[in-house]
Parts: C-alpha cells; structure tokens; sequence
C-alpha cells in the first residue's frame, strides 16, 4: 500500500496549495507534522506565483493500493 502526506497550506494571495511526500514516516505525530509546517511557512522555503504560503490549512496521509500488471 502507498501512502503519502499531503501537506495543505494557503498562500497570502488565498489560494490552496498541496505539497506531497511520498512515503512518510509512521510515527509521526500532529505535532510535529503542524509544527514542520509552520517551519516552512516561517523560513519562506516556497512561493507560489509570486505569493508566498501564508497559513497552515490541513495535513492528511493517502493511502492507495497500486496493482501493476507486466506485458
């Protein structure tokens, strides 16, 4: 099963951006999840049209099934 967090923030401008990792840790806590957040928020690491990310929105993980099949 593939999982992925995606981390859902806002930028300053109001729009909704989803960062994605592939693969999180399993005994990450919601904490550390919201706090990692903050961090990148703080730091500026992304801008997104010229907007930075301005707020935290949500966090959730994926889980998905891939069955691949070979010719």
């Amino acid at each position: 099963m593939a999982k992925t967090l995606e981390l859902i923030f806002e930028t300053a401008g109001g729009k909704a951006v989803t960062l994605t990792v592939d693969e999180p840790r399993s005994d990450l806590t919601a904490q550390e999840l919201f706090s990692g957040m903050q961090a990148i928020i703080d730091q500026s690491v992304f801008e997104i049209s010229a907007s930075p990310l301005a707020s935290v929105k949500s966090a959730r993980i994926v889980e998905r099934n891939v069955v691949e099949y070979e010719a």
